[in-house]
């Protein structure tokens, strides 16, 4: 797995008109859409952008996990790593800190299968957690927002 000491930093670029939701996503040399469903407005051309966050902790979660195992010729044969997003009251969250208002939930099932003793399977399961993606969701995230230099205002 690559880390911030191993690469330079992330770098991707979303362009889209004010016409639509639709969003032309360049990330490296891969070029994907987003777009919002039908039913909120959007052309449905692509996976909204929970679903884009979704998809990085489980990409994340899932690549993690088979590093560990092949790097410790764990017997594992295939990892499926099902997510969903909700927002939820902080009052219905047990193991919350925050206890008022609102606050985002992600439930995160990962399934295991190979002939692994209970102890690996344990262990994978600690090693799910540890994800780069999962370690920046779960600690504290400084998102700097500026207008552009080229930005036009009048």
């Amino acid at each position: 797995m690559a880390t911030q000491t191993d690469k330079q930093t992330v770098h991707v670029v979303v362009r889209g008109g004010a016409e639509d939701f639709r969003q032309q996503i360049t990330a490296g040399k891969h070029d994907f859409v987003a777009d919002e469903p039908a039913s909120v407005g959007g052309g449905d051309a692509g996976p909204d952008p929970y679903d884009y966050l979704l998809t990085a902790l489980g990409a994340c979660t899932s690549m993690t996990i088979g590093f560990y195992a092949r790097r410790h010729r764990l017997p594992l044969e295939h990892i499926a790593v099902s997510l969903s997003h909700a927002r939820i009251y902080a009052s219905d969250c047990e193991e919350c800190e925050t206890k008022e208002g609102m606050l985002d939930r992600i439930d995160v099932e990962v399934e295991l299968t190979g002939a692994l003793s209970a102890e690996q399977h344990a262990k994978l399961m600690e090693v799910a957690a540890r994800c780069p993606v999962h370690r920046t969701l779960t600690s504290e995230i400084n998102v700097r927002l500026r207008a552009a230099e080229k930005s036009s205002a009048t």
